[in-house]
């Protein structure tokens, strides 16, 4: 009986160590970390700014000079183009180069979201290669691109427009 009743004291007097270690470690952790009140995130002037600006962004429509001439183009609506217009939200110039004998190609300056799939394109097609430079096709070729729209002219005016020389495009909003 003595054995007994050493042991379940022992076993009561393990248990208070144990539960006494217990409350001291959270004591311990309570009085180092700093007790800080949820908090409630409102948005600062400059993020609603920001929001408008990009909403405003958005509501605007993508216009294309080739030279100094406008072009009709439907837009595609992906996350590329939605990065296109906040670079042309200020004007964006870009000197393209006469490629082979169907394009021209231009660096943005920039590298932009793609999803590239492949694709055969046609006259009037905008699309961006390699994440990076845009591609006005005024014939056809296959390759891995993003497509971004494509001008409302015919092959013809395209090639009056892009086959001869290099030419500069401008990308604004209105």
């Amino acid at each position: 009986m003595k054995k007994l009743l050493t042991f379940v004291l022992s076993l009561l007097l393990i248990c208070s160590l144990l539960g006494c270690s217990k409350n001291d470690v959270n004591s311990i952790k309570s009085n180092n970390s700093t007790t800080e009140e949820p908090s409630i995130t409102t948005p600062s002037k400059d993020a609603t700014q920001e929001t408008s600006e990009s909403d405003e962004i958005m509501n605007k429509t993508l216009v294309l000079k080739i030279d100094n001439t406008e072009v009709d183009v439907f837009w595609a609506e992906n996350a590329s183009v939605t990065v296109l217009k906040e670079l042309a939200k200020d004007g964006l110039t870009i000197n393209m180069s006469k490629y082979s004998s169907f394009e021209q190609v231009g660096s943005l300056g920039a590298t932009i979201p793609s999803n590239d799939t492949r694709i055969t394109t046609t006259a009037g097609d905008i699309v961006l290669y390699s994440s990076n430079q845009i591609v006005i096709f005024y014939d056809s070729n296959t390759w891995a691109y993003t497509k971004l729209g494509h001008i409302n002219l015919s092959k013809s005016e395209l090639t009056d427009l892009l086959g001869d020389e290099d030419v500069t495009i401008t990308l604004s909003l209105k």
